[in-house]
């Protein structure tokens, strides 16, 4: 997919805030300072589109910017924050969950991961969430510029392994690098048949 415009839309404190669900929509979510405003700016081609900051918890809103005029890129607040209070942590979880269960025009949730990590449990239970409620999704491992590739793909099969435990098969799963900009042609490309598929299938998200 050749990214022709992105642009920023608005930020929602409320899924009811989001713009009008008219349009395919696939958001972006994962643990507090997992890349994920780096992989969006990578995908995106564009430098600060997604504000990147060294402070982890830095999206607490819902982040709408709209691609190629013809769908949704959505920044969500990230979970399992270690730094602010329990009821802020609740506000956001409701945040999330609120958004990704009522909203009609999601059509793919991309989970990252961090791949320096073995798994870690937040990640694994949100995943089973996102299972446990039919949530369509694909695992998205960020930093792999940080890793060796060895290691990098001994933390992939870990976590292969780990989610094989209670899942019969496993979604798509991309191993990016924002700052090489790998993986994220595909995932590029994944949204770009997707698209064409819900238009050729005549998709109404308002019917």
């Amino acid at each position: 997919m050749q990214i022709k415009t992105s642009e920023f839309v608005k930020s929602s404190q409320k899924w009811q805030e989001c713009p009008e669900p008219t349009l395919p929509e696939y958001a972006f979510i994962g643990r507090s300072n997992v890349g994920k405003s780096s992989l969006i700016n990578a995908m995106l081609g564009r430098k600060d589109l997604a504000k990147t900051s060294g402070t982890p918890g830095k999206t607490q809103l819902i982040n709408h910017f709209l691609v190629n005029e013809n769908w949704y890129l959505t920044d969500l607040p990230g979970y399992g924050y270690a730094k602010v209070s329990k009821s802020l942590r609740k506000d956001f979880e409701k945040l999330i969950t609120n958004y990704i269960l009522n909203r009609k025009n999601l059509v793919n949730l991309f989970v990252l991961i961090d791949i320096r990590h073995t798994p870690q449990k937040i990640d694994i239970e949100f995943i089973e969430w996102c299972g446990e409620n039919g949530i369509p999704f694909s695992i998205v491992f960020t930093k792999l510029d940080k890793m060796k590739p060895n290691a990098a793909k001994e933390n992939v099969e870990k976590y292969k392994v780990e989610l094989l435990k209670s899942w019969d098969s496993l979604p798509e799963i991309y191993v990016t690098s924002a700052e090489k900009k790998e993986g994220t042609e595909e995932i590029l490309n994944f949204i770009s048949t997707t698209n064409d598929f819900l238009t050729k299938n005549k998709v109404d998200f308002n019917g």
